[in-house]
């Protein structure tokens, strides 16, 4: 671990490519760390383990933006760039109890064990498809073909998306995981997914189904006072924070195994025997050792506190630093190696306490099915490019890459081979 020295640049392109040294240094020499973000505004880091899991259930912390500067929501520079002025701030990554509970409680019905397995059949058959496209080839961007338009598609169907409006969604989600850095960008997608998820709540009142978005209709209309703002804010963040996890779930995982043969072969031979105990375990060792949330979404302290023996004071933005907290050597043995049957795994890729990720469950599904899939019909996968060329999203809270070139054998040629 890096000791003394100067403090380490955060936030250039180095760091963005590999943040984990800078981390380390700062895991040993400044827990919390108080350090002015790209964006200007000035926040707490908190990179080490036992900190950050207190942090993430410290009711102090607060997640409505109402507890920092209006001016400083308002433009982009915390929260999700484009949702005040597309009016979809209420959900649940911006609101604390007693509202947080009650909305949680209405969406958690779509996320049960029985619904995200019934779920299962769907995902496999989305994989199936998408590798067919590029199977033939011999070759593939993993990122584009594969890793982000599963995730589209799968919570698109959860929430009731008609088939002929996906692939809206796919180009809306597109401006918003391509054009990270640019806010203008971003909000002119958010602001389209809104009016979109406006009109189709109305057209679903008429005519309701068994996704999620008839749910919360259903939820609103039996007195569980649901508003359309409220409908509409909890099917958008569904969708943004859904789907760019598991692309970088997969794309960080995948990267991951391609870069460490030994647990590769593991994985592609428990594949290959049916043993689903290790593909459960290996998803959890790809979350703590890339995983796709770099840092929690915004907190606010709702009253001065010591947090890490740092004085924070009340208005304060607090992040905690997910990356930084699942490398921990104070936690986790060897955490820079990759070790896919861990057997001592409390990451926090998820997150903890009330906020503790929704949509975990589905997201778990989706990468078992994806990696199975890619292993199973591209069993000799390959990086197709050097790992210094490979360029990473600019973005303070998600860790992900542009695109992963990969070359294998075609399909069509491993069948004549045989």
């Amino acid at each position: 671990m890096a000791e003394g020295g100067e403090p380490p640049t955060l936030f250039d392109q180095g760091f963005t490519a590999d943040p984990y040294p800078a981390y380390a240094w700062l895991r040993e020499n400044a827990p919390v760390h108080r350090a002015v973000l790209p964006s200007g505004v000035a926040a707490w880091l908190v990179t080490r383990y036992a900190d950050a899991r207190r942090a993430l259930a410290d009711p102090r912390l607060s997640k409505n933006p109402g507890r920092h500067s209006a001016a400083d929501h308002a433009s982009g520079r915390v929260g999700i760039p484009g949702e005040r002025g597309a009016n979809v701030m209420t959900h649940l990554l911006n609101i604390d109890p007693p509202d947080h509970t009650r909305l949680r409680r209405l969406v958690s019905t779509a996320f049960t064990p029985r619904r995200v397995a019934e779920f299962e059949p769907r995902v496999r058959e989305l994989s199936e498809r998408l590798v067919d496209g590029f199977a033939g080839a011999g070759s593939a961007d993993l990122i584009d073909e594969f890793a982000f338009p599963l995730p589209i598609y799968a919570i698109c169907d959860l929430l009731g998306v008609p088939p002929e409006d996906q692939d809206d969604f796919r180009r809306w989600a597109g401006m918003m995981l391509h054009t990270a850095g640019k806010r203008g960008g971003v909000g002119r997608a958010v602001r389209r997914m809104r009016t979109y998820l406006g009109e189709l709540i109305h057209r679903k009142r008429g005519e309701l189904g068994d996704d999620l978005i008839s749910g919360l209709i259903r939820a609103s209309d039996h007195g569980e006072q649901l508003t359309e703002d409220e409908a509409a804010s909890m099917a958008f963040i569904l969708l943004f924070a859904g789907f760019e996890t598991t692309v970088n779930l997969i794309g960080n995982g995948t990267l991951a195994l391609l870069r460490n043969p030994a647990e590769l072969a593991r994985l592609r031979g428990a594949v290959a025997a049916g043993d689903e105990a290790l593909m459960a375990s290996a998803v959890e060792e790809l979350l703590r050792f890339d995983g796709p949330v770099e840092l929690a979404t915004w907190r606010f302290a709702s009253e001065p506190l010591t947090l890490g023996g740092q004085r924070v004071e009340r208005g304060d933005p607090v992040l905690v630093v997910l990356a930084a907290a699942d490398r921990d050597p104070a936690r986790f043995a060897a955490p820079d190696a990759l070790d896919l049957g861990r057997p001592d795994n409390p990451h926090l890729g998820y997150g903890h306490g009330i906020h503790y990720c929704l949509g975990a469950p589905l997201a778990r599904l989706e990468a078992r099915t994806a990696l199975a899939t890619l292993l199973r019909r591209l069993p000799d996968v390959r990086l197709a490019a050097e790992p210094a060329d490979l360029r990473w999203r600019g973005g303070l809270i998600m860790r992900g890459l542009r695109s992963l070139p990969v070359a294998f054998t075609a399909e069509g040629d491993r069948a004549s081979a045989v």
